[in-house]
Parts: C-alpha cells; sequence; structure tokens
C-alpha cells in the first residue's frame, strides 16, 4: 500500500492544518492551565482519538448520508456548536473567579478530572461536522482505490493522531512552563476570558454554517 500511497503531501498538508490555531488548541491550553501539563495531554488524547471516528465515517460513507440530509446535518451540528458554547461559558464563569489557576496532581483536581479532561476532548471532536467534511473532501485525494479505503483512512487517521498529539502536548507542556505567571488572578481571568469568548464564537460560527 505505501508504494502507492501518497504520504509525504499528507503529513506536509495535515501538519500544517494540525498547527493552525482552532478549537482543539484552546482546550488543549485552559486544560493544561487549569490542572498541568497531564490534563492538556489527556485532553488533547480525547481530542485525536476523535479522528478515527471521522475517519471509519468517512470511509464507510456515512458523511456522505450525514451530509445529503440537512435535517440530520442541522442536528449534528448544533449539538456539537452547543457543546463549544457550553465550554465556553463555563471559561467565562471561570474568569469571574477572583484566583489564579492552579497546578495540582490530577486526582486532586476538583474542577477537572483526568476523565472529564478526555471527555472534554473527545466531544468537542467528535460533534463537529466539520472535521467529517475535511475527512470526506481531503483524505480521497490520497486514497488508492486498489486497496481497502478504511484501512487506508484508518491509517492515514494514525498519522494525524500522531502528528496533532506530538504538537499539543507540546503545547500542554509549554503552558505548564508558564504555570507561575498563568497563576496570577489577573492573567487566569484574562485567558479565561479570551478562551470563553473565543469558544462561544467558535460555537456561533459553527451553528451558523453551512453545508
Amino acid at each position: 500500500m505505501l508504494e502507492h500511497f501518497q504520504w509525504l503531501p499528507f503529513l506536509a498538508a495535515i501538519t500544517i492544518l494540525t498547527m493552525s490555531p482552532g478549537v482543539d488548541t484552546i482546550i488543549v491550553m485552559r486544560n493544561a492551565a487549569s490542572g498541568g501539563w497531564r490534563l492538556g495531554f489527556l485532553t488533547s488524547l480525547g481530542i485525536c482519538m476523535g479522528l478515527f471516528a471521522h475517519a471509519t465515517v468517512s470511509a464507510l460513507g456515512l458523511s456522505v448520508i450525514l451530509l445529503g440530509s440537512a435535517g440530520l446535518f442541522t442536528a449534528f451540528k448544533l449539538v456539537g456548536a452547543a457543546y463549544l458554547m457550553y465550554l465556553g461559558v463555563q471559561a467565562i464563569r471561570s474568569a469571574l473567579k477572583p484566583v489564579g489557576m492552579t497546578f495540582k496532581d490530577v486526582s486532586s483536581t476538583k474542577t477537572l478530572t483526568a476523565w472529564g479532561s478526555f471527555r472534554q476532548g473527545l466531544l468537542s471532536n467528535v460533534l463537529n461536522p466539520k472535521p467529517i467534511i475535511f475527512y470526506m473532501a481531503f483524505l480521497p485525494q490520497f486514497i488508492d482505490p486498489s486497496h481497502s479505503a478504511l484501512v487506508q483512512s484508518l491509517f492515514m487517521a494514525s498519522l494525524h493522531f500522531i502528528i496533532a498529539m506530538v504538537w499539543q502536548t507540546f503545547l500542554a507542556l509549554m503552558v505548564h512552563k508558564a504555570r507561575v505567571w498563568l497563576a496570577r488572578p489577573k492573567v487566569a481571568q484574562v485567558m479565561d476570558s479570551v478562551t470563553g469568548l473565543l469558544l462561544v464564537g467558535f460555537g456561533v460560527k459553527l451553528a451558523l454554517s453551512q453545508r
């Protein structure tokens, strides 16, 4: 399969797209700021696990059904938008508290647990129909029709998984290194405010987006 698979152009394209700021970047950095790099890592793990779901759906052609039904697409889109806005509101509420971000061990973090971080990452990715559209439009350009589309799609999702995990873990570590600065109440409030407004904005944009 590899001799026919144009994986180098795919790697270049997916790396650029992965490093572009977006919802994933915001959620990983906020959770890393709230609970340390481990929670940022788990958030990234949840996000990246969602890639396999999108690759599978795209390869099996379910995305064609989803995108072909205005009702299904709208419902799925609104659920994803509502979840992003929910995360944004939570961040804004945190900004109203005059305390700095703390960096406790995962087991002792009250506001955000390990499972909660993973779940946030997974749901923010799986409930977003845009990755389905992206995979449906992007992956076929690199698939060899003489081999299994599902196997190739999962292989490409694995490459995307590795690249995204490396980049987002790096971001989580950088945020963790700045924990002393982020522990200042005013800095934390500004970061939570900006994060919240961006997430709400992404949610509104997703809700208003067309197929």
